[in-house]
């Protein structure tokens, strides 16, 4: 049997029913045990992360949880929001942008216990350096040695495909449609790049993380209100269609494909999983590097970071359901791009380019160190020089390979993670329960 058959095979087998009935039940299990967390702390999340103010025990540390906050938002606002709720619209229909909310509102529940239990360990820890997140935390669960060194591999190739080699190929993609860019010189402009911002170690990838956020933030958040201001008599039935998309059993393409609940469901789940990377524990590693002494501060920003990561997902979907072109027969970034060009004409394409690349550079650059420090976890630190070239390297063949069997083979990846960290998170509910309602006693 061909290898890329045999991976797409099993990815599709693991990311099926199954996986999500064990989401879907981990996540209520976090609402339910953390009082619902995600309402009852909502507006103090914002407030901790508009006025977070650092700590005097963060100025050792690789990052401040600001800082985590914003790399987290880099991770999350990725490819997987413009071109992966394209795919999410054209495979699952407009219902899929609704459950998207809904599973999103769910998992911000299980992002606030990955931080919280991993900035908690990371602040006790005299090891933070080397261990942080799951790899820390899960030490303590049963056979834990063995899950945190399972995690930490998984994340090391989640990483190198998916945050990086993927990335550079999408921005390989986006300048060779836009501007005919030639693909080797993509590849080596992403590779001098990568090696940069790599050779100057954490402090290096943070600093340049800062930056590049608020620019893809700044231009998708703008570009999207002129194009729902466009059609903004458009909106409340595009809404209307997104719920009732989300119920309805009957087709509701005008083409040969019929979109269910069932693929609504499956197809709204796996986005939100895969964008906003909740129960993935990326958000946990980067948390847990800061040396805060306030893991529920550090938790809530952390649980923020996911419900703007579900606006901008919905946004996008908005975008392509309002401008009409849902269903035409296009899918990924091309029906991204078709939706912008009906405001912007031409430039439509030049818009939704750079936020691919500013995008997809953002994911490289903060996906940089979590795959770093899962090297370090497993080298025992040592052998950086190993890992720059490695990093680099992916980003250089990503660029140039066709990776389609490697969207399989990290979709195996991201579930196993998953599997791993909520198995984590389940054992460690009842501290961070307890933790979070003496906090609660101690407010009133």
């Amino acid at each position: 049997m061909d290898l890329s058959l045999l991976v797409q095979q099993v990815s599709a087998k693991l990311v099926g029913l199954p996986l999500m009935i064990f989401v879907v039940a981990a996540s209520v299990i976090c609402t339910i045990a953390l009082r619902g967390v995600q309402f009852t702390y909502f507006f103090r999340s914002w407030k901790e992360a508009l006025f977070a103010k650092p700590d005097e025990q963060q100025i050792t540390a690789d990052m401040s949880p600001l800082q985590a906050f914003i790399n987290t938002l880099s991770v999350s606002l990725g490819n997987g929001s413009i071109a992966g709720m394209a795919t999410a619209v054209y495979s699952g229909g407009p219902g899929a942008a609704f459950w998207v909310v809904i599973f999103s509102i769910l998992l911000m529940s299980i992002r606030f216990a990955e931080v919280y239990i991993s900035a908690l360990y990371g602040a006790q820890s005299k090891t933070q350096s080397i261990l942080g997140g799951p790899m820390l935390y899960l030490r303590s669960v049963p056979f834990g040695k063995a899950l945190s060194y399972l995690y930490a591999v998984l994340c090391l190739l989640f990483g190198l495909c998916i945050g990086n080699a993927m990335q550079a190929n999408s921005i390989r993609l986006s300048l060779a449609t836009t501007w005919q860019v030639p693909a080797i010189a993509t590849a080596i402009g992403v590779f001098l790049f990568v090696l940069y911002v790599v050779c100057g170690g954490a402090k290096r990838i943070v600093q340049v993380s800062d930056k590049i956020v608020p620019v893809k933030v700044i231009v998708f958040f703008g570009a999207a209100f002129l194009l729902l201001m466009y059609h903004a008599s458009s909106i409340i039935p595009a809404l209307q269609l997104i719920f009732n998309s989300a119920f309805s059993f009957s087709a509701v393409s005008s083409g040969a494909v019929g979109f269910s609940v069932m693929q609504a469901v499956r197809f709204g789940m796996i986005r939100s999983i895969m964008a906003t990377e909740s129960g993935l524990g990326t958000a946990a590693v980067l948390f847990g590097f800061t040396g805060s002494n306030k893991p529920l501060e550090s938790a809530l920003m952390g649980m923020l970071s996911t419900f703007i990561s579900m606006c901008v997902c919905f946004l996008v979907a908005l975008c392509i359901i309002v401008s009409g072109v849902w269903d035409s027969g296009l899918t990924s970034t091309a029906l991204t791009v078709t939706a912008f060009n009906t405001v912007f004409g031409n430039f439509g394409g030049w818009i939704v380019s750079f936020l691919s690349i500013t995008f997809g550079i953002g994911v490289m650059v903060t996906y940089a160190y979590i795959v770093r420090a899962s090297w370090l976890f497993l080298t025992n630190g040592r052998w950086q020089f190993i890992f720059t070239g490695l990093y680099a390297a992916c980003a250089f063949g990503g660029a140039l390979v066709d990776v389609d069997a490697l969207w399989a083979f990290g979709d195996i990846v991201n579930a196993s993670m998953l599997i791993i960290n909520l198995f984590g998170l389940l054992f460690l509910l009842p501290r961070i329960a307890r933790d979070l309602y003496a906090t609660r006693q101690l407010s009133e």
